[in-house]
């Protein structure tokens, strides 16, 4: 929905269903109850997203032509989609496979190609869309001598994307951005690391290219790269990774390098006690979000200030007796409205500082709450899930409400 700093909207990865028909049903289902509640009487925007295999089978017969006729019919629009997760994520084990194709591969490109072609027919006029994506791969999958090469190869599918993007502008009039999402443990783990990348690699190479594909000048090049490649936010990636959020974005600015999308998100964190009988009592509160389906990085802040990163919690709770560890901050995407989980505390205060920022001086136009762990949160903290939508979206409301 639009809403004085931008649209407003949750990720329908919150939603199980990899086949186009499975997951229409789940938007069938919870979207008109939730525009209801938060959106009674306006248009209600939409952050979808697609397995690959639902892209193909929206992008074949009369799908795409039904779908717009019942976002019209229910005032809702797309704006933003997901192109994270390319396939199975829900009712499977994800973890490190979330990368998988990652951007080494032609399959990522297709499918982001093909994203690009449908938010192009679902965008409304006027309005600019974005496609958040993984992190390029995930650091683990190779070695440090190899990362020259990854970064390249990766680097180079993304300005095929970015060639699509600039036809699809001037073709449509319609502006899509590729939103990179950097993630603990991807080869851009942080808000740093994708400027780097960006910097070092992405207009180094992309200008040439996309100057020899266009005839342009260097300028224009880099102009298109700057609006067509941009950074998803995410709130508890960045909150994980101790980021200072003023920094990274006073960065950003100077560079002109832009923000697609917020992805408002929390992960878990707490103090650890030098008493290890007191710190048993906490890491034992981890252990309840020990879930086997997805990457659950822990990044710790040590007595000397430096971070100690756990490229899953089963390592974490296998050092929790380390001395020299003060604080556990954990990838688990809880719900925002809640700040406290017993023992353990939330980083919502890093979302409520990262909308104030947003509310003095706005630095984009998408807003998407993305809580995807509903079906694995411990029972106690399980809540209908459209009730649970609805008391998200509220809460943000409520934040940008507020003036304070």
């Amino acid at each position: 929905m639009q809403t004085q700093y931008g649209h407003l909207s949750y990720c329908s990865n919150i939603h199980a269903g990899e086949s186009w028909e499975q997951h229409f049903k789940q938007l069938q289902e919870h979207v008109p109850a939730v525009k209801k509640k938060v959106s009674p009487s306006g248009k209600f925007g939409m952050g979808l997203r697609l397995s690959n295999q639902a892209s193909i089978e929206l992008s074949d017969g009369d799908h795409l032509k039904d779908f717009i006729q019942w976002l019209r019919n229910n005032d809702c629009y797309v704006f933003t989609m997901n192109g994270f997760p390319y396939g199975g994520f829900h009712h499977t084990i994800v973890k490190d496979k979330v990368h998988a194709p990652d951007w080494t591969t032609k399959e990522r490109v297709g499918y982001t190609v093909r994203l690009a072609k449908i938010l192009s027919a679902l965008l409304p006029e006027n309005m600019e869309g974005g496609i958040s994506t993984s992190p390029l791969t995930y650091r683990f999958w190779h070695s440090d001598a190899q990362l020259p090469d990854i970064f390249e190869k990766a680097t180079m599918h993304v300005l095929e994307v970015v060639e699509q993007l600039v036809q699809i502008k001037q073709t449509t009039g319609k502006l899509i951005h590729l939103d990179i999402e950097p993630e603990p443990d991807g080869l851009l783990g942080e808000g740093s690391a994708f400027i780097a990348w960006y910097t070092g690699y992405l207009l180094p190479l992309g200008v040439h290219y996309i100057a020899q594909l266009f005839g342009c000048d260097a300028a224009t090049a880099k102009q298109h790269i700057l609006q067509h490649v941009q950074l998803c936010y995410d709130v508890c990636h960045f909150a994980i990774c101790f980021e200072d959020h003023v920094a990274i974005r006073n960065h950003l600015e100077r560079l002109g390098i832009r923000t697609g999308k917020i992805q408002i998100s929390a992960a878990l964190k707490a103090e650890l006690p030098e008493d290890l009988t007191l710190r048993k009592t906490v890491t034992d509160a981890f252990s309840r979000f020990n879930e086997p389906t997805y990457l659950h990085q822990v990044v710790a802040r040590q007595t000397n200030g430096l971070l100690k990163k756990y490229a899953d919690m089963p390592e974490a709770l296998e050092d929790a007796g380390s001395a020299l560890v003060r604080e556990w901050r954990a990838h688990f995407h809880v719900p925002i409205f809640v700040e406290g989980y017993g023992l353990l505390q939330s980083t919502r205060q890093d979302i409520e500082y990262v909308l104030s920022m947003h509310k003095q001086h706005p630095f984009t136009s998408h807003l998407e709450i993305e809580t995807y762990t509903w079906e694995v949160l411990p029972v106690e903290q399980k809540l209908p899930l459209t009730e649970s939508i609805i008391r998200e979206i509220q809460w943000v409301q409520k934040v940008l409400e507020d003036p304070a």
